[in-house]
């Protein structure tokens, strides 16, 4: 077929296309679009080689968005070799039809790479979805075909809220959680609905008795009285024209803390009754709109739910449950008027992250009867989130759920490793335990709506006779639910399970902020968060909940520039387990967003706050170390000084501010902060470095991995000093003897400076204490202490010791970003043959596409596997004897001869070498 012929057709063929695809709009025959934009220019372009992946903020199609310029975004889709953009075009315009003839704002065509760019046309106007396309130009400046999405924007300013915030009392103590309806009449037909909701506490929405969404907990947790987040629904099928009928059920999550633990919840500044406003905005055909809004024609009742507690449990009274209460036809006339209440903050914003659901159904594994009244039932791993049971009985029936990690010796759930922060005032809240009333109408079911647990087992107990079965309870695995980003499959098992169990711990305390442990605490301790952040980066797309998290911390600063231990905080946290090797956070996460994503948002908006940080430090450690920190904790037998890893951490903060001051361009910052850091590593190894012997303070291995990892070592002792810490590795029978801070620095000090086999020999140890000895006995999520039989701190669910997840990725398989050219557009790949291991293969989803690096051993040979995504490329340091020589397609490779390695540098594509 001639070729102009050929992409005429193919042309037509797409336009139809696209009529089809385009949301909200049919394109007629008769329509004219330019055949230009969508011409398929040469039989060299693959067909399917387009943009794609389109997000807006890091989410494809978001509701909502109040960002006045929103960041988009796209890969390039084209698997050829060398495969490149060259040039895009981002169109935007409020009417999909209208993206060529009439867009809001365009790009123009810009010659560059870029894949992230910020929208900068005229102010969005709320509440409107914005169509966008963008086109690229591929590696032979050939236009590719648009390729299109949307998002839409939802309040915009705070001055366009019309709701009133109303509440059903402001008693704090009151237990049972209140239900709200209103009735409304939609006399037109309706095009589309949007509702709005701001919650103080925890809600449900229901329109005409059907659950609006899917998500769990919203609102995310956050300082109260400094930021509150709304969420935007899509209610459009759930309204009908005619009588309507809204539901709303409130919860008191953080917002009214009525458990009592040693953090002091209870007593939060912004504590009260929970509270709500919201708009329904409804635009009908004829292009009117109608908002419902929240205000005193509303009605208020306390529902079934008679208890609930975040921390703690929910309680479930079935008898008082009144059946269409969230419909238009339900009687509500023994209902109460509501209140007005004042908004819980001035700055209400919209929550734009994945949201927090029930991810996975877990059916029980297996199910024993104690006695007449009592059993177990064991989910075979241990997860966040609930359980819910099905059962019939007699009305007034109590059942008891018991949720717990452990066991007693008599098979009864032992709460001894979970419950010793609690203070209970009575006996009316037991720890994870939830309380279920039947009311003997059927089968019933009841599944937590404002509360999740950590634990493997629930005991359920009744006071009357009930008959149960394996199949009577299911278990929900709850957590923010953010898109798998990152796999590995090696031939060692253990290792597999080991990555497979720390992904349970890092998911299990993901909820809309990164936790300690699902169970005993559920706070947001910035130490566990540093430590872990690799390993969520590489296996998880989690950048908006830690942006969200990021600006927790904004939030919670104080003006001297200190941050509480966990955050979010009721006030707990300022005075205890703060310091820099915790609360680094404010800078090791947004640098880590930074070169994981090549986004300088984060980085950007955090930029004053970590210089404020750094700032506080300098002012109390003139010396240029400091001893403020909590320490490597929960070490196996050797105790580093709180002063040699706070100051590392000191050291490593310096240096991030020193590089994003030289990245915005900032002269005199970057000068005085290079200048700090040289300071603070002076200082470091003048008091703790031997030169002579190249051990640092005692030798032992967190001080030793510490320096290495963090860059304190001078380049002239670096293989000196990997030395000693291999020699102590070695000498303490390649088992672990470091705390927290240790575990981040062990195995990259290790593999980085050419000791991966120490390394992995290390990482995949069976015997205590190791990681894999956790494993061996049964380990499904990773623990807090490495001694499973310890007295104290040992929650079986922790993501503390968690960055082994991503050490696998950086040590064994290579992958790294590259900091001079962020978000993976330049890859650093170093792989690590490692003695021990027959193959390993580690892919992580990248801005650009699907990084993979794999590795396999046959005989004396090793077969190495490398694909770098489009618009990307990849620097190889590899690592093998002088005996070896590496081929591709059985010739020769030429490398360039480094410190790191022989580098071999590739473009986009995929790559075989041989090395033998």
């Amino acid at each position: 077929m001639h070729s102009t012929f050929r992409n005429l057709v193919l042309s037509f063929i797409l336009i139809f296309f696209v009529g089809l695809t385009v949301r909200g709009h049919a394109l007629t025959a008769t329509r004219h679009v330019s055949l230009d934009a969508y011409t398929l220019t040469g039989p060299e372009t693959p067909l399917d080689s387009k943009a794609a992946a389109l997000k807006c903020e890091h989410l494809p199609t978001p509701l909502g968005i109040d960002a006045v310029h929103p960041r988009l975004s796209w890969l390039l889709a084209d698997s050829r070799s060398g495969a490149r953009q060259t040039a895009y075009q981002i169109r935007v315009a409020t009417d999909s039809l209208k993206l060529e003839s009439a867009p809001v704002w365009t790009s123009g065509k810009v010659n560059t790479a870029d894949m992230l760019v910020a929208y900068t046309g005229k102010a969005l106007q709320s509440f409107t979805r914005y169509y966008w396309s963008v086109e690229v130009w591929d590696k032979d400046g050939r236009r590719l075909p648009a390729t299109h999405s949307w998002f839409e924007t939802g309040m915009v300013n705070s001055s366009n809220w019309k709701g009133a915030w109303i509440s059903d009392d402001d008693n704090v103590k009151l237990k049972a959680a209140a239900n709200f309806r209103k009735n409304f009449t939609a006399a037109k037909s309706i095009q589309s609905a949007r509702a709005y909701i701001a919650v103080a506490g925890l809600y449900e929405l229901y329109i005409n008795g059907q659950k609006a969404g899917n998500h769990r907990l919203d609102p995310m947790y956050t300082r109260f009285d400094r930021r509150t987040l709304y969420v935007t629904y899509d209610v459009t099928p759930l309204l009908q024209q005619g009588k309507n009928a809204i539901g709303v059920m409130l919860g008191n999550g953080w917002y009214n803390h009525q458990s009592t633990a040693v953090w002091n919840f209870h007593n939060a500044p912004w504590r009260g009754r929970p509270a709500f406003c919201m708009d329904l905005r409804i635009t009908y055909t004829d292009g009117s709109v109608e908002t419902i809004t929240t205000g005193k024609d509303w009605k208020t009742a306390p529902g079934p739910i008679v208890f609930n507690s975040i921390y703690t449990a929910e309680h479930y009274d079935a008898r008082r449950d009144q059946p269409g209460w969230n419909t238009a036809n339900f009687d509500d006339q023994k209902w109460q008027h509501v209140i007005f209440r004042s908004a819980p903050s001035k700055n209400i914003v919209s929550q734009q992250l994945y949201p927090i659901e029930n991810v996975e159904e877990i059916p029980v594994a297996n199910m024993t009867q104690l006695n007449d009244n009592t059993w177990v039932f064991d989910l075979g791993r241990n997860i966040a989130g609930v359980s819910k049971i099905r059962v019939s009985g007699a009305e007034g029936t109590v059942i008891k759920l018991k949720h717990g990690e452990q066991l007693d010796k008599k098979g009864f759930v032992d709460l001894s490793n979970i419950v010793v922060h609690y203070r209970p005032t009575d006996d009316t809240d037991p720890f994870q335990t939830d309380i279920f009333t039947l009311s003997g109408k059927g089968e019933e079911s009841f599944m937590p709506r404002f509360n999740y647990k950590g634990f493997q087992y629930v005991e359920v107990s009744s006071n009357k006779p009930v008959k149960l079965t394996k199949e009577s309870l299911t278990g929900y695995f709850m957590h923010s639910n953010v898109p798998p980003a990152g796999k590995i499959n090696g031939s060692d098992t253990m290792i597999n399970k080991l990555w497979w169990a720390t992904n349970n711990a890092y998911l299990s305390n993901l909820f809309g902020y990164p936790t300690d442990c699902p169970q005993r605490e559920k706070n947001g301790w910035t130490g566990d968060a540093q430590i872990a952040i690799e390993t969520g980066l590489y296996n998880f797309d989690g950048i908006t909940i830690y942006e969200k998290w990021l600006a927790d911390h904004r939030d919670e600063q104080q003006p001297n520039g200190v941050l509480p231990s966990i955050i979010p905080t009721g006030g707990w946290g300022y005075e205890w387990g703060n310091g820099p090797d915790w609360t680094s956070t404010i800078a090791i996460i947004p640098w880590n967003i930074y070169l994981f994503y090549g986004d300088t948002t984060l980085l950007s908006v955090s930029y004053d706050h970590i210089r404020r940080y750094v700032d506080h430090i300098t002012a109390i450690s003139p010396s240029g170390l400091t001893t403020w920190g909590l320490g490597d904790w929960v070490p196996v037998k050797s105790k580093s000084p709180v002063e040699f890893t706070s100051s590392a951490y000191y050291y490593a903060d310096a240096l991030i501010l020193a590089k994003a001051a030289k990245l915005f361009g900032n002269a005199a910052d970057y000068t005085k902060y290079s200048t700090l850091a040289a300071k603070i590593k002076n200082a470091f190894n003048a008091k703790y470095l031997n030169t002579t012997t190249g051990i640092y303070g005692e030798g032992v291995q967190t001080e030793q991995s510490v320096a290495l990892y963090w860059g304190l070592v001078p380049d002239n002792m670096k293989s000196k000093v990997a030395a000693k810490l291999a020699e102590r590795v070695a000498a303490d029978n390649f088992h672990l003897d470091v705390g927290l801070l240790g575990t981040k620095s062990i195995l990259n000090a290790l593999s980085e400076n050419g000791y991966a086999d120490v390394a992995y020999k290390l990482a995949a140890q069976r015997s205590f204490p190791s990681w894999g000895w956790w494993i061996m006995n049964g380990a499904t999520t990773l623990f807090e202490n490495w001694d499973i039989n310890a007295a104290s701190d040992l929650s079986r669910n922790h993501i503390m010791f968690g960055e082994i997840g991503g050490w696998m990725y950086k040590g064994i398989a290579g992958i790294k970003p590259d900091e001079a050219a962020p978000g993976f557009k330049n890859i650093l790949l170093s792989p690590n043959f490692v003695n021990g291991l027959d193959h390993f293969e580690a892919s992580h989803e990248s801005p650009y596409g699907t990084v993979n690096s794999a590795w396999e051993r046959k005989g004396d040979a090793i077969s190495y596997h490398v694909i770098v995504p489009a618009n990307a490329s990849a620097d190889i340091y590899f690592h093998i004897s002088p005996k070896q020589k590496i081929y591709e397609n059985d010739q020769p490779v030429i490398t360039q001869n480094t410190d790191k390695g022989l580098r071999y540098h590739i473009t986009a594509g995929t790559k075989t070498f041989q090395i033998r």
